[in-house]
């Protein structure tokens, strides 16, 4: 009788880490948690990248306690973009990593202004010329931490990851493409971002795809039954859940229906530069996917935040969804008007005599969809239309939140999978082992266009 055989996909979060095992069919069978260890200073958001290694891990042997007996095959990482590792010549980290949400890097960005013009910018890089990307906290580093000065590689957190698991060093395309170093266009180094950053060509390990093999746990790190799995970097978390909920083939859309909710769709390699300048002025950006050969879209929005503002505000909780949703659904349409940004007031207008919290929740899930489908609408007029529509994540198990999305955007597919970034992860580590960790068919397959394969191998 043949042993089992799983594959862990480890999804590195701004609030935790995610580790899932899975069989070789897509099936989960054990999770585990552990939070992120930032630290708040006066400064802003940061934590200690060693920290961070040992929470992944904690995360990864709380799922493994749970896992049948087997053989553990392989294991990818996939994670938040933008932050960044700087390693010494010893492998030791040389800063802390900045959040990416941080902004103490605004007079960086001021002065990246001044190099580079907003629209030559996005047309090189797929992304706006705002905070958020690593280039502008790179800078801030170099200029305020000493130590900065000492490092030789630099690295995304989720191929730190790998690193400390004894894997080799990479970079990844889809979290390259968040850095605002790299020419989307051709996948090389832009020598201007770089030189004013303070960084070099020389810090950038091989950039590869997502599911390309790293080698293997070693056997002096981390749980036993994990040494010898296959290592991958599965890329950013939002391109590693489109892949998890089999929406990874060019014009499928993914909606991520969590607390911020985004819609990644892949497409061709093959828009225009004054369209991607188009779309970044849209706030979406364009960068490559970690399935090889594809360019993701991604627009997001604080959709899921508001949500849950509306409904404690109704005094409800998610148990109440059911029913309230029910009740939201029987209605043919509400004369009240829910505005709910992500932070500040929210106005709900319009309400009568006759208007319960059924039609409050009805007009806050149009309005959420609006918002959504200003993002949907541009990337369709800029890069033509989608494919399918797959919707996953914890908003996506309410009826009557799918039912607005059906209106307003035709068929909605919601897959039975929970933690789509984790289960990406597993996915790509399987074709790092050279097994096939996916159903070869249904709503749940792993589909892309083309195999998973190393862009370049250009050891600096």
């Amino acid at each position: 009788m043949s042993r089992s055989r799983f594959f862990i996909g480890l999804d590195v979060g701004t609030t935790t880490s995610k580790a899932v095992v899975f069989t070789e069919s897509g099936e989960a069978v054990a999770s585990g948690r552990a939070d992120t260890p930032w630290t708040l200073t006066a400064l802003g958001t940061e934590l200690d990248p060693r920290l961070l290694l040992i929470s992944a891990l904690d995360a990864v042997a709380a799922a493994l306690a749970f896992c049948p007996d087997g053989e553990i095959a392989g294991l990818g990482v996939a994670g938040f973009a933008e932050s960044g590792v700087l390693l010494d010549r010893h492998g030791e980290p040389v800063a802390p990593v900045i959040a990416w949400h941080d902004t103490r890097d605004t007079a960086e960005l001021a002065d990246l202004g001044k190099l580079v013009a907003p629209q030559e910018f996005s047309a090189t890089t797929g992304l706006p010329l705002r905070q958020q990307w690593s280039l502008t906290k790179h800078r801030w580093l170099v200029d305020n931490v000493p130590g900065t000065r000492n490092a030789v590689r630099r690295l995304n957190v989720a191929e730190w990851i790998v690193r400390g698991l004894g894997g080799d060093e990479a970079t990844e395309q889809s979290l390259a493409s968040r850095t605002g170093w790299l020419r989307l266009a051709d996948r090389t180094w832009w020598t201007d971002t770089l030189e004013w950053s303070g960084a070099t060509e020389r810090l950038m390990p091989p950039l590869v795809t997502a599911g390309t093999s790293l080698g293997r746990v070693r056997a002096e790190i981390g749980p036993d039954r994990l040494s010898g799995a296959a290592l991958t970097v599965a890329g950013h978390d939002h391109q590693a859940a489109a892949i998890g909920a089999g929406a990874g083939r060019t014009g499928d859309e993914l909606d991520s229906c969590g607390t911020a909710e985004a819609l990644v769709r892949t497409v061709a390699p093959e828009l225009p530069s004054q369209v991607v300048a188009d779309l970044a002025d849209a706030g979406i950006t364009t960068g490559w996917h970690a399935a090889a050969d594809h360019w993701c879209l991604l627009g997001a929005t604080q959709g899921g935040l508001a949500l849950q503002r509306v409904l404690a505000m109704l005094g409800r909780t998610r148990a109440d969804l059911p029913e309230l949703d029910a009740a939201a659904m029987a209605l043919t349409k509400t004369a009240v008007r829910v505005h709910a940004p992500a932070f500040g007031k929210i106005d709900i207008l319009g309400v009568g005599d006759g208007d319960g919290p059924e039609h409050i929740w009805r007009a806050a899930l149009e309005a959420v969809t609006n918002q959504v489908a200003i993002i949907h609408d541009a990337m369709s007029e800029l890069s033509g239309p989608h494919r399918r529509l797959v919707a996953t994540g914890g908003w996506s198990r309410s009826e009557a939140f799918i039912e607005a999305r059906r209106r307003r955007f035709g068929h909605v597919e919601r897959p039975e999978v929970t933690e789509a970034g984790s289960r990406g992860a597993a996915l790509l580590a399987g074709i790092a082992a050279g097994h096939h960790a996916h159903p070869a068919g249904g709503p749940l397959a792993f589909e892309l266009d083309s195999p998973q394969t190393a862009i370049s191998e250009n050891h600096l």
